[in-house]
């Protein structure tokens, strides 16, 4: 690919001129649309050391509002990011809809200068790619756009800007060993270079590249592309029809297997055994934080369950014992106006835990196939992708050590009556009982589909569905805790 680009084009001064102040004043009026048409947009530079990318920023964000836009320089990770999958500092800076976010280096530094300096094995490049395209795609199927680019230079231009750099007194302190290092190694470089760039342009996310040898002829090029993504992006806005809708499905189709009817609702432990379990499970899992700080394993847990199931009880029971510096409980409930303008997995990433710790979520991204299905808050094509998303995010984790233990509790009908009739008459539980238990309860058979279809699309050998039978909490909570030891014990005799 890139021993096609023709690294002699160029513009003299007067073209270049004429042509950057039309595409700045495009894009300042273009800006403006995207804030009050609320279209976020990402821009990724990358290319060779030198390549003129800080330059081509500046120019780049000169008309435009800062209010609308963010520029991020992507250093190597800090340590507390080094505790977290690789993407997880990029989910936290993404745009919000409506605002420009531009990343000078981005998430491709893993598989460019990482790769080349052996901080990341080859095994791993195969998976880091995949979990790039995706994290593209799902950024796009939401409405993001991306204008990726690769400013290419000939290894005789870059040698020339670099020494250049390095003898001016001003400038010498951007240039790295690494720089040279790029300069020294060019062929590897570029064949490293090659391999990311057939691997990542995909049909949601492309690859611009462009001639960097000539500064003026990078930047019309760049801001040409730029320019128009955004005006497609916002065409595709216009032109955009509802997809077509089915009646919500109220029971499985024969073909379909009732995950939750397998469920034994018998199983129960009388007060006694469970004294005795519980203190048991506890101990034990106390003894295996110390462990899982010392191995520096992440640890991620997940409720779901039916209102009323007991997850609050359940985690309670959970980290009772455990030291509370090292574990963190996060409930979610309905998303904010800040996190409504973000993907719906941006709040997740956010919040993971750091190798070493606990999280523990009540409630989780499971709403957007859940009660995002069922109350109509995600379109159709929104939930529907979701589980495609849900697999991929999980997958991320889990292939960067997280141990990833899912619950949903699950109680029949006539249990989860006995227990809003107790909390209705017990002022000191009152009030955990709202108007929308209520409403939810009239449509279980709309989420009793939900659940057993998200079981059995989203359960997957390294992140499995754990049924706990929860009508008698007793049982459910010794059984959450055996299940979570036996995960992390499983993860410390793998490492």
């Amino acid at each position: 690919m890139l021993d096609t680009l023709d690294l002699d084009r160029a513009l003299d001064k007067n073209t270049y001129r004429t042509q950057i102040e039309a595409l700045m004043r495009q894009l300042r009026s273009l800006q403006k649309a995207c804030w009050d048409k609320k279209q976020p947009m990402v821009v990724v530079l990358e290319g060779w050391a030198a390549a003129g990318k800080g330059g081509l920023v500046k120019k780049m964000v000169g008309y435009m509002d800062p209010r609308g836009f963010t520029v991020h320089p992507t250093w190597p990770p800090t340590p507390e990011e080094q505790k977290y999958p690789f993407l997880w500092r990029f989910w936290k800076q993404l745009p919000a809809r409506g605002s420009i976010g531009i990343f000078y280096h981005s998430w491709y530094i893993h598989v460019l200068e990482d790769r080349l300096f052996e901080r990341v094995e080859a095994a791993q490049v195969p998976m880091v790619m995949q979990s790039i395209n995706a994290f593209e795609r799902q950024l796009v199927d939401d409405g993001v756009a991306i204008a990726k680019f690769w400013i290419h230079l000939s290894q005789k231009e870059l040698k020339k800007r670099l020494k250049k750099y390095a003898s001016n007194s001003l400038e010498s302190w951007r240039v790295r060993p690494e720089d040279w290092q790029q300069e020294k190694n060019y062929d590897q470089y570029v064949a490293l270079a090659e391999e990311m760039l057939i691997h990542t342009s995909t049909g949601s996310a492309p690859w611009t590249l462009v001639e960097g040898d000539c500064q003026r002829w990078a930047r019309v090029k760049v801001l040409t592309q730029f320019v128009a993504t955004i005006t497609e992006a916002l065409d595709r806005q216009h032109s955009h029809l509802p997809p077509p809708s089915l009646p919500p499905q109220e029971r499985l189709s024969p073909a379909e297997p009732n995950l939750l009817a397998q469920v034994d609702l018998t199983q129960s432990l009388s007060k006694s055994e469970y004294k005795i379990q519980l203190s048991r499970e506890q101990v034990k899992l106390r003894q295996l934080q110390l462990s899982i700080h010392e191995h520096q394993v992440p640890i991620l847990i997940i409720f779901e369950g039916w209102d009323a199931a007991g997850k609050g009880g359940a985690i309670k029971r959970l980290t009772d014992i455990l030291d509370p510096r090292s574990y963190k409980v996060n409930a979610f409930a309905a998303p904010t106006d800040e996190e409504k303008a973000h993907h719906y997995l941006w709040r997740f990433w956010r919040r993971l835990p750091m190798a070493g710790t606990i999280g523990i979520f009540d409630r989780s991204w499971y709403g957007r196939v859940l009660v995002e299905r069922v109350e109509g808050f995600a379109k159709e094509n929104e939930w529907r992708r979701a589980y495609q998303e849900i697999n991929e995010f999980e997958a991320q984790l889990t292939s960067d050590g997280y141990v990833l233990v899912k619950f949903w509790l699950h109680i029949s009908q006539e249990e989860q009556m006995r227990r809003f009739e107790e909390r209705q008459n017990d002022p000191f539980k009152e009030y955990k009982l709202t108007e929308e238990d209520w409403r939810n309860r009239e449509k279980w058979p709309f989420y009793e589909v939900a659940v057993n279809q998200t079981i059995q699309r989203t359960s997957t050998p390294t992140a499995p569905w754990t049924l706990i039978p929860a009508n008698d909490k007793y049982f459910a909570r010794v059984k959450v805790i055996q299940t979570v030891s036996g995960a992390i014990v499983r993860e410390l005799k793998r490492r």
